[in-house]
């Protein structure tokens, strides 16, 4: 009988690379399955083990358009022969649909910006014309700020649709929300693994809405020096308090997410929205170093993995991380 191991759902090479050195120092068996294309036979039973399924909304910009689909399917057999499974096939459907995402939040008092979703070029435009004040466009199946785009009229929404620089969501829905203006630019993103928080940090927003915390997706500034480093942007907040701390783990339990990101911004009254949340979550190894928390995300993934795959296999295997 093979050794029943951790498996890793994704495609994304990158994004894995932290988490496949926290495996490695806690001498953690692992296999990564990249399912940007495949073939899968139903009549056989998967391997035994635990399943750790971090597909990303934003697959398509990497040219794996299908594989959020065949994830899908995956997940599909692993829940139907009962596979210990981290991130199950609600969590896919939360991270390719942030109508999705809006509905569960709403549907547990947790608020969102007004928001409506369009399909079709003329229809984004209609559904502009209800907000009163700026508005955003974003795509429903994004990360990493596809397709988000301020405006103030309709007339510089009408430019945008109507010209070359329109950018298609790649699920056809566009989603046209209220722009929520913060006193300062930053947002708050929460992190949690095991339906625990592990910890908060701190985004500044001031260059725009791509925020991906992960090393890969980090760029330099234009015009910057062809030796300069990219600006950290993200802040550790270890020690962090909210009011939505619990609200967001009942979210997380309810809908069968384990580890995720949660994204809130705060307006100048003081009211917090939820937009977004990211069911592949990366995390900033700078800050975490500069908050005293080396390794940090990627190390409490792959410690509760570890105790995952001990319980599920009834083994002894130390999950504590190797001296260096």
């Amino acid at each position: 009988m093979s050794q029943a191991k951790v498996y890793v759902i994704h495609e994304n090479e990158a994004w894995v690379e932290p988490l496949r050195a926290a495996f490695a120092t806690r001498g953690l068996p692992f296999e990564e399955w990249f399912l940007d294309q495949g073939t899968l036979n139903l009549a056989e039973a998967p391997p035994e083990g635990v399943f750790y399924n971090r597909m990303s909304a934003s697959s398509h910009t990497r040219g794996h358009r299908f594989a959020p689909e065949y994830n899908g399917c995956v997940l599909a057999w692993l829940e139907n022969h009962g596979r210990r499974l981290v991130n199950s096939s609600r969590a896919l459907q939360l991270e390719v649909s942030k109508v999705a995402q809006y509905s569960a939040l709403e549907s547990r008092g947790i608020r969102t910006p007004r928001t409506v979703a369009a399909v079709g070029r003329r229809q984004i435009i209609e559904a502009a014309r209800g907000f009163d004040g700026p508005f955003i466009t974003k795509h429903n199946r994004a990360g990493k700020g596809l397709g988000v785009r301020l405006f103030s009229t309709l007339e510089g929404l009408a430019g945008y649709v109507d010209g070359p620089e329109f950018e298609a969501s790649v699920d056809g829905v566009t989603l046209v929300q209220e722009y929520i203006q913060a006193p300062e630019p930053f947002i708050t993103r929460l992190e949690f693994v095991g339906g625990r928080l592990v910890y908060a940090v701190r985004v500044d927003t001031s260059e725009g809405f791509e925020l991906c915390p992960a090393e890969a997706c980090r760029t330099v500034e234009k015009g910057a020096p062809a030796d300069a480093k990219p600006a950290n942007l993200f802040t550790v907040l270890p020690d962090f308090h909210h009011p939505l701390v619990e609200p967001y783990a009942a979210f997380l339990a309810a809908n069968d997410i384990e580890i995720a990101g949660i994204e809130f911004i705060v307006d100048d009254k003081g009211e917090a929205y939820t937009y977004d949340i990211n069911t592949n979550t990366n995390y900033n190894a700078e800050a975490e170093v500069a908050a005293g928390l080396p390794g940090g995300g990627m190390s409490a993934i792959a410690d509760f993995l570890c105790t995952e795959l001990a319980r599920e296999t009834g083994s002894r295997f130390s999950c504590v991380q190797a001296a260096e």
